[in-house]
């Protein structure tokens, strides 16, 4: 009796044994297959997942994976010839069109120093002003281009968020003198320093400051933290939390900002992204704040 005890106990023995180690084995195969899948999510290879494991589950699971990744893999190259040539067409219709809107706008030039009647140069104020929202709107569309395909390509230095911000303030002190806005401007004493590029902070914050411009009711306070947070907020009574929900679209505008091309914030948006960054809004109590942030 004690003899069969024995071998019962051996062979549990064994069993447990085997299981503990495929057990083992399938989490290894588990864990090599997790691996795998995240680092051909972010390189760009045609290499896919292989298995030292020979279970046959494991294998076809890690199979299955693989049909997923081909055609994942088709679907980002298609995606990304697409995207390039959309690039491509809205940078070359920007170039096209720039000739005949220059001979436009000389031609109303010429027509200014004709003798017009009175409603002859209302219209030419009228056609003027949709000349100019039109070129506006094609250095927009030409910028935004140009900064989506050099997003990917970004040189970064160590920078003081203080002194670009100054610089970006200075950059538009005509633009906020001609509106009658005063900004209120709150930083530390101590840079706040980054490793940032240089050129594409001085868009965002003056994409920014262009946005305060359209829709400030007269005032702007600009707030730079220690921990690489700015916020710039005003009064926007023109505003509700619909709109401001959807600043951050591409061609987005709303009826009060009629020069707008709706691009800005969008390309303030992809290159605080780019850059590590984070931006959004929020309207409360008819105040418009616009947070960005750069940490550590």
């Amino acid at each position: 009796m004690e003899i069969w005890l024995w071998v019962l106990i051996g062979l549990l023995t064994l069993c447990i044994v085997f299981l503990l180690i495929k057990v083992y084995l399938l989490r290894k195969s588990a864990r090599e297959i997790e691996e795998a899948f995240a680092d051909r999510l972010m390189t760009e290879t045609n290499t896919l997942i292989d298995l030292s494991s020979r279970d046959r589950r494991m294998r076809e699971l890690a199979a299955g994976i693989n049909v997923q990744l081909r055609q994942l893999r088709r679907e980002r190259l298609r995606f990304q010839q697409g995207d390039m040539e959309l690039k491509e067409a809205i940078t070359n219709i920007s170039h096209d069109l720039r000739t005949p809107l220059t001979a436009i706008c000389g031609y109303l030039e010429l027509l200014r120093k004709e003798e017009t009647t009175e409603a002859v140069a209302r219209y030419l104020d009228v056609i003027e002003n949709r000349t100019e929202a039109l070129k506006q709107l094609m250095e927009e569309l030409f910028r935004y281009t140009i900064a989506a395909s050099s997003a990917e390509d970004l040189p970064c230095d160590e920078i003081a968020l203080n002194d670009v911000l100054e610089e970006s303030l200075s950059a538009y002190y005509a633009a906020l003198k001609g509106c009658r806005i005063t900004p209120e401007i709150s930083m530390p004493e101590q840079k706040v320093r980054r490793c940032l590029n240089k050129n594409a902070l001085s868009r965002i914050f003056g994409n920014v400051i262009s946005n305060a411009i359209k829709y400030s009711a007269g005032d702007l306070r600009i707030h730079l933290r220690e921990n690489g947070e700015i916020i710039f907020s005003n009064h926007a009574p023109s505003l509700d939390e619909l709109e401001v929900g959807k600043m951050f679209d591409r061609f987005y505008t709303v009826e009060t900002a009629k020069s707008s091309t709706g691009l800005g914030l969008s390309i303030a948006k992809m290159l605080t992204e780019q850059m590590g960054g984070s931006i959004g809004a929020r309207y409360q109590e008819g105040v418009l704040s616009i947070y960005i942030s750069f940490p550590e």
